[in-house]
């Protein structure tokens, strides 16, 4: 072991609160009055925890198409199999004139892609929804495994929230009851519209809320109002941690994944109207793209930094990127105390990029 490390001590830091809100709000300082040619494209990458989502804008930043499909702990492969799909959308003769990445695997993301920018997802969403409304004061982002909740105030973020350590605030809660109840979760919004009566569920925890839920079955409550209490439960729980100590008012944009459930929706309208968060439901808006809206964001991102510098070419790799072996493989250094968990990512079997060292000493 070496004593005369530079390694910075391990003081238990999140990665959230690694990337200071200060840092991830300042981020967000671009303006959408940059516009480009409408013949040239931005391609955005958006690599989450549960989904994988890619989008193509045009210099007017008009959606050209997209792609939405699960990530299945196989990031790379994901990204290679929708950067598939896409070319088979658009053709492999379609030039993309900027790339961006984002989400939870936006570095790596970045690198298979060949990114131009790489930002977080706060800046990715804020930008996205201002674009389809400069409006809006409060951003609702649910997704699969994580949720957020970004607060502006005169077209600008300044505050954020996100909670990426319990599930119950997110689709997975959702989608862990209806494999229970052995219903599609396609289903779910329709079902709960149908119940006058929501059964009340505990839901703070998937674990209690499965044995509540249970337990309201075998008392002989309708499925339909079991659903719609199941609904209600994830909205309390996101409201009342996520969005907890925020100053939520409308309108709000609702985006993710779960914005697509009508039930979801229809228990934000009545929970926020009845805290006085909003006064009318229509206060509540979810866009057309709202499975998307971090591609698209991050796309906006990268056209406006290929527009202000002109003479730039993209480091985009090419509609190729399926074609080629990608792999990571990851080894503890333990030069000093904080063991350090090292990433090395691979391309054709020759390294090409490492990351994870507190003091920097194995990155590329």
């Amino acid at each position: 072991m070496t004593e005369n490390c530079d390694c910075p001590k391990d003081e238990g830091m999140t990665s959230t609160e690694t990337h200071s809100k200060k840092e991830m709000l300042g981020s967000t300082q671009e303006s959408l009055a940059v516009e480009g040619s409408s013949n040239c494209f931005y391609l955005g990458v958006d690599v989450g925890s549960i989904s994988t989502n890619l989008a193509i804008i045009d210099g007017q930043k008009n959606l050209v198409d997209s792609v939405y499909i699960r990530t299945e702990g196989r990031p790379i492969q994901s990204i290679q199999h929708g950067v598939t799909l896409l070319k088979e959308k658009v053709g492999e003769s379609f030039q993309i004139h900027g790339v961006g990445a984002t989400g939870s695997a936006r570095q790596l993301t970045g690198l298979i892609v060949g990114a131009d920018v790489v930002r977080n997802e706060i800046t990715a969403h804020s930008l996205a929804s201002l674009n389809e409304n400069s409006e809006i004061q409060t951003i609702m982002e649910i997704g699969g495994q994580d949720s957020k909740i970004i607060i502006i105030r005169n077209g600008v973020p300044i505050d954020f929230a996100m909670n990426t350590v319990c599930a119950a605030g997110t689709g997975s809660f959702l989608d862990q009851q209806a494999n229970r109840l052995e219903i599609p979760i396609e289903d779910f919004g329709d079902l709960a519209l149908k119940s006058d009566n929501a059964v009340a569920i505990a839901g703070r925890c998937t674990v209690f809320a499965e044995s509540d839920m249970i337990h309201k079955q075998q008392l002989g409550h309708s499925v339909e109002d079991i659903i719609r209490g199941l609904s209600e439960a994830l909205v309390r729980n996101y409201l009342n941690n996520v969005g907890k100590g925020k100053d939520i008012t409308g309108p709000i944009m609702l985006q993710g994944g779960v914005a697509a459930n009508v039930g979801i929706r229809d228990a934000f309208r009545r929970s926020l109207i009845k805290q006085e968060k909003i006064k009318h439901e229509d206060e509540i808006i979810v866009p057309e793209h709202y499975d998307v809206m971090g591609a698209i964001g991050v796309a906006i991102l990268a056209m406006n930094k290929m527009v202000k510098n002109p003479k730039m070419k993209t480091n985009f790799v090419g509609w190729q990127i399926p074609d080629i072996n990608f792999k990571t493989k990851g080894f503890e250094c333990k030069d000093c105390p904080n063991i350090c968990e090292v990433i090395e990512v691979l391309m054709e079997d020759e390294v090409i990029a490492r990351w994870g060292s507190k003091c920097g000493k194995w990155d590329i």
